[in-house]
């Protein structure tokens, strides 16, 4: 590294001395000392090798490791902690942070304004990055894996506390337990990967977050929003949540929350939502695909509400699960995508001349009684819902009607 201009050569000998007694006593030169040498404003280009922390940064300054600058926590709280506004750390390799939750030990904890993060690469981390009180930051491009436990006993890859207008974009997480969004409204999320996790993206308290452009695949959970009012959900894929949980939406007393042409594939339920507890919480889903779920939405409580036109379903076991009948019947359904639409279009103007109308038959066994989801799709509940259809028992419950129904897909946009 080079020493700044101006500095006295005593100053930079005393200040090698102390990074040759301290790389001594820790194996690895200390990146806290470099810190301090560089000036605010200025760059550190950190040579190739290993360099020990924890570390803190106070000032404003770049540091830059282009993926050969490998920074060890060795195991004792946050790796490096950013308290200065306007600070980058790019192209870092970051490991080994502590292990408390308490005090949630991280890659990187930032506690400032303005700060840019990217093309890092984090592992062996409890907390991935953690934004603490803090606005208008960019985390861009890093690659962060947890440490490796069970997934109840990792870290959040990515933490907001508090923290508003920031951008967090093409970010990968792999094997972390959350991205969790807490207190934390207006935020930028897009283009990010959360792959074998707990939950991809948990939004509590946390209105006006606009969420487009992220995969989540192979999770246990995928979105997730509790009290928290105006988000915004577009072009995001949630693929292979096949566990129990494994729902790609859950949305709970948020109020205008919108779903816009996002693709659920293969999940246990594509969305699972109560009905409005008043007229403002409404969900509207419009241009999404819900494929091959086992359910493709599941909507609690005793009356409906939410605005649902342009969607596709096909191929899922169930379109429509229901916790009592008012739950779905008087949503606003419109203009949807039905593959088991039984009715024509004549006049060939791609809307069906009849409603799409869906009962319930034998569906009312495994959603009245649990255990029997077992036998869902099998002959056994064919048959019986095969004799239902033919001859009633009882009036059978109306849970949707699609005035409107497509006859074709709507094309991709």
């Amino acid at each position: 590294m080079m020493l700044p201009r101006g500095r006295s050569c005593l100053r930079a000998g005393w200040v090698l001395l102390a990074l040759m007694v301290c790389g001594l006593a820790r194996a690895h030169p200390p990146l806290q000392l470099y810190i301090q040498l560089t000036p605010v404003g200025g760059v550190l280009k950190l040579k190739p090798g290993i360099y020990s922390g924890p570390a803190v940064i106070k000032k404003r300054i770049t540091i830059e490791g282009k993926g050969k600058a490998l920074i060890d926590g060795g195991g004792e709280g946050s790796v490096i902690r950013v308290e200065a506004d306007g600070a980058t750390l790019r192209g870092l390799h970051i490991t080994h942070s502590g292990r408390l939750f308490d005090d949630m030990d991280a890659a990187i904890a930032v506690e400032a304004d303005h700060t840019l993060i990217e093309d890092n690469v984090i592992d062996d981390c409890l907390f991935g990055i953690t934004l603490h009180n803090a606005a208008e930051n960019t985390l861009r491009n890093n690659r962060i894996t947890s440490v490796d436990d069970k997934v109840g006993l990792r870290g959040e890859g990515i933490r907001l506390w508090y923290s508003s207008d920031n951008i967090v974009e093409g970010n990968q997480l792999t094997a972390v337990r959350d991205v969790m969004i807490m207190n934390s409204p207006d935020n930028h999320i897009r283009g990010n990967r959360v792959v074998q996790s707990r939950v991809g993206m948990e939004f509590v308290f946390s209105p006006g977050n606009i969420v487009e452009d992220n995969t989540l695949e192979h999770d246990l959970s995928g979105f997730v929003g509790l009290y928290s009012e105006g988000l915004l959900f577009r072009d995001n894929k949630v693929a292979h949540l096949r566990d129990i949980p494994g729902t790609a939406f859950s949305i709970k007393e948020s109020a205008q929350v919108r779903l816009e042409d996002n693709r659920i594939l293969h999940c246990t339920v594509g969305l699972i939502a109560n009905a409005p507890a008043n007229p403002a919480n409404i969900l509207y889903l419009e241009g999404n695909q819900f494929i091959y779920n086992d359910v493709a939405i599941y909507f609690y409580g005793d009356r409906g509400g939410h605005v649902i036109t342009g969607n596709r379903f096909a191929g899922n076991i169930t379109p429509i699960a229901v916790s009592a009948p008012s739950a779905a019947v008087d949503n606003d359904w419109r203009g949807n995508y039905w593959d088991d639409y039984q009715g024509f279009d004549l006049d060939g103007d791609g809307i069906g001349d009849t409603p799409y109308t869906r009962y319930l038959y034998s569906d009312r066994l495994w959603m009245d009684r649990p255990m029997t989801r077992f036998f869902r799709a099998s002959p056994v509940l064919e048959m019986i819902d095969f004799m239902e259809r033919l001859a009633p028992f009882s009036d059978p419950k109306l849970i949707l009607r699609d005035p409107q129904p497509r006859v074709r897909p709507a094309p991709a946009s």
